[in-house]
């Protein structure tokens, strides 16, 4: 099996997961990480027996492949070095800061013909891969993502930190473009969102309702997906997937089936229990993978950049709803 030489940006919270994986997976040759902080470089350097880099440039001469882990406002700085230098990239969510920094990394990526994609990885949460083999046409979709306060995440909006994962997932599922976004926030611990919901209504009648916190006593990850014929309940932390769907007729199929009232059809019921599989092992090969065979990345620059822009405009919304309460008290 072929190999790329890999390399970290970052080994925080979500980047030492990254080194972790690049040790192990068959694609990977670990050669290298850059860190600010020279205590987790000390650190990370003797648990994998890898070095620590001096500079994001001594990263690009060494690695083929890396993970972008920095804060997401140096995501584009820290990328387009790497792309210029002809070096393929994950960058964690969301893609960048702003629309420009993300539309400049899409610019510089077909210029120097490397691969982008960026860290949406609910895309490889089992209980959405279970779904990989249904049509999936929603009509409406409701997604709740709860987390207990951290103050580490306080520097990120939370619909940046914890809906844009939704919103991504959204937009996967539902094929049409985003109409109508209406949304309200509020700032209970921290000085910005802390809460937010949003209703987006896309040009083929469907509808999406969304709910992150991060001030929540009982953590929660759920999506669940309603359309004609089916109904399928995610609980993305859990990792898997109840599904329900109208039989075709007297069709032998997996699951138990029961009679829907007096309307003489049946309903099927598929519980779709988590796989086992790590979800960021999964991304992880599947980038390489895409580098390896010069196939297109799962999270494409484009998907990731309607994603932020989604998330920005809730954001802004968000915010005005804030600034309008605290005037109004």
């Amino acid at each position: 099996m072929k190999k790329l030489k890999t390399a970290v940006i970052g080994v925080g919270a979500l980047g030492r997961h990254h080194l972790k994986w690049y040790s192990q997976i068959p694609q990977s040759q670990l050669v290298g990480f850059y860190d600010s902080d020279k205590e987790k470089c000390d650190k990370y350097s003797k648990e994998y027996s890898v070095p620590s880099l001096n500079s994001i440039a001594e990263v690009a001469q060494n690695a083929e492949a890396v993970s972008i882990a920095v804060p997401t406002t140096m995501h584009a700085e820290v990328a387009c070095e790497m792309i210029a230098k002809g070096v393929h990239c994950l960058i964690e969510k969301p893609i960048a800061a702003t629309i420009s920094e993300a539309r400049k990394i899409q610019e510089l990526a077909k210029k120097h013909k490397v691969k982008v994609t960026v860290g949406h990885i609910e895309r490889f949460n089992p209980a959405v891969l279970a779904l990989s083999d249904i049509d999936i046409h929603p009509s409406f979709i409701e997604a709740h993502r709860l987390a207990a306060f951290d103050p580490r995440g306080t520097d990120v909006p939370v619909v940046l930190d914890l809906m844009v994962h939704d919103i991504d997932l959204a937009l996967h599922l539902i094929k049409s473009k985003v109409k109508d976004i209406q949304a309200s926030a509020v700032a209970v611990i921290s000085d910005q969102a802390d809460i937010a919901n949003a209703r987006l209504t896309f040009e083929n009648g469907a509808v999406v309702n969304l709910t992150a916190s991060r001030i929540s006593l009982q953590p929660m990850r759920k999506l669940r997906i309603f359309q004609k014929s089916g109904y399928y309940a995610l609980d993305l932390a859990q990792k898997q997937a109840d599904i329900y769907r109208l039989a075709d007729g007297r069709e032998v199929s997996e699951g138990a089936r029961f009679p829907l009232g007096k309307s003489g059809q049946d309903v099927v019921y598929v519980k779709k229990a988590d796989t086992g599989k790590d979800m960021l092992e999964s991304e992880l090969k599947a980038f390489l993978d895409s580098v390896i065979d010069d196939t297109p990345p799962v999270v494409s620059i484009d998907a990731a950049t309607e994603a932020l822009r989604v998330a920005l405009e809730i954001e802004r919304i968000g915010t005005e709803s804030i600034q309008r309460m605290l005037k109004a008290t």
